[in-house]
């Protein structure tokens, strides 16, 4: 007896009048159909297996970082709490105080809201909302809703009465520029800009503008670490490359030391070491290098905060570039010596080369992770070596302008992702070795 899947098997005619032969399984079933069917059991195996990591990377990830960003331009708060207002207002030249009928459609608004159930009122949360734009205006609308009930035509009259804001042309700017339920003005806050009285963007004022220097300092103390943890871990790890592996073990552990120890406890450590009373001022004092009355001041500044930084971010420069000298043999080295090369020569033009990829690797490393650093900056940098993720803490934390945090910290992040995309053009992201 023949078997199907040994040969192949001559099928009828086709509808075009043509034959055709092909392979067929034991059961009958066209080869290459029972290896697509192979092939989507096989496909669908694999995604199995990876669904709890995507699920995971989905919740905890994917999702924050998208309502984040969904939270810097979501602005419901003033839609929701004054439509009819909003749609009074349409029309409105915004050169003087609106008309009767604006305020009486004010009124009404106020009077809805009043008779929500509290934790449904608008009110509130469009009283704080105006406020990141005005200062008082929490204070205008708290006060009116508390005695709203007792207004009376002309409402105009009981309005401006009631709270000199209501005078005041600016408010009624921003409650129509932010009556829509998207809005830029959290990033455009960012960027140390305002909407001026024609609705054009123009910087703040200089006292004002903190936000962009914040940024500029970020990336600069950023760029400084991990040059410094580069200068740092490249002897070290070059060390422990041509040491024998017990020793170069020991070594390991020492560097590995740190991450057995809290990071808070670290940091602190060098709050005790650089204070104007700490261990290293007192040192130089007893060694007459300097005075009493001339300690230096090495922390709650951007001193402190690059020092611990460093400390704390040396490992995660140190382990790429061991992983890739440790598989440099030491035969080029000779070689190149041996050809006429000095020692300088033959590190600069032979060995140096093939330790970039470890060098790319922990330069990513340490520069993404400095860059979106909170803990150690917050504790020792003092006003001078705070950075932006200090900022976008404050403003979740104390402010509860989420909004802003969430545009600070978008605009972080996509300047992340464009650093890194301008190295992947010049350098190429392929070239990194981790391990």
């Amino acid at each position: 007896m023949a078997q199907a899947d040994a040969g192949p098997a001559l099928t009828g005619a086709s509808g075009s009048g043509r034959s055709r032969s092909g392979l067929v399984t034991a059961d009958g079933t066209p080869l290459r159909r029972a290896l697509e069917r192979a092939e989507r059991r096989r496909k669908l195996a694999a995604f199995l297996l990876v669904a709890p990591l995507l699920a995971f990377l989905l919740v905890v990830f994917i999702f924050p970082i998208g309502q984040m960003m969904w939270r810097s331009v979501d602005n419901p708060q003033v839609v929701d709490a004054v439509p009819r207002t909003l749609e009074a207002l349409r029309g409105w030249d915004g050169n003087e105080l609106p008309e009767e009928r604006v305020f009486a459609a004010l009124h009404a608004d106020f009077m809805a809201d009043a008779e929500l159930p509290r934790r449904e009122q608008k009110i509130g949360p469009m009283g704080i909302r105006l406020n990141y734009e005005l200062s008082a205006a929490r204070g205008a609308i708290s006060r009116t809703g508390r005695n709203v009930e007792s207004f009376e035509p002309p409402y105009k009259e009981a309005f401006l009465d009631q709270h000199r804001l209501w005078g005041d042309v600016e408010l009624w700017r921003i409650i129509q520029r932010e009556g829509r339920p998207l809005t830029l003005s959290y990033y455009v806050a960012a960027l140390d800009r305002q909407y001026d009285a024609d609705g054009s963007v123009v910087l703040r004022d200089e006292n004002r503008r903190i936000y962009v220097s914040l940024f500029m300092r970020t990336l600069a103390l950023s760029v400084a670490i991990t040059f410094l943890c580069f200068l740092l871990g490249f002897p070290i790890a070059y060390w422990m490359s041509i040491l024998p592996m017990r020793y170069a073990n020991l070594l390991m552990i020492c560097v590995l030391l740190p991450f057995w120890t809290s990071l808070l406890v670290r940091t602190t450590a060098w709050i005790v070491l650089l204070q104007q009373q700490g261990v290293i001022n007192t040192m130089l004092v007893t060694l007459g290098i300097i005075g009493d009355d001339n300690r230096l001041s090495m922390i709650y500044n951007m001193t402190g905060t690059i020092v611990a930084m460093t400390h704390i971010l040396l490992p995660f420069m140190v382990l790429p570039l061991y992983s890739v000298m440790r598989t440099i043999p030491p035969s080029y080295m000779r070689a190149a010596k041996s050809l006429g090369a000095t020692p300088a020569t033959a590190f600069r033009r032979v060995y140096f080369p093939q330790t970039l990829p470890g060098i790319g690797a922990g330069a990513v490393l340490v520069f993404i992770i400095s860059i979106g650093y909170y803990i150690t900056p917050a504790l020792v940098g003092g006003q001078t070596g705070r950075m932006i993720s200090n900022e976008i803490a404050r403003h979740m934390q104390q402010s509860l302008n989420w909004g802003l945090a969430a545009a600070l910290g978008t605009m972080l992040l996509v300047g992340v992702l464009i650093l890194y995309w301008a190295y992947n053009r010049l350098v190429g992201a392929d070239t990194l070795k981790f391990g």
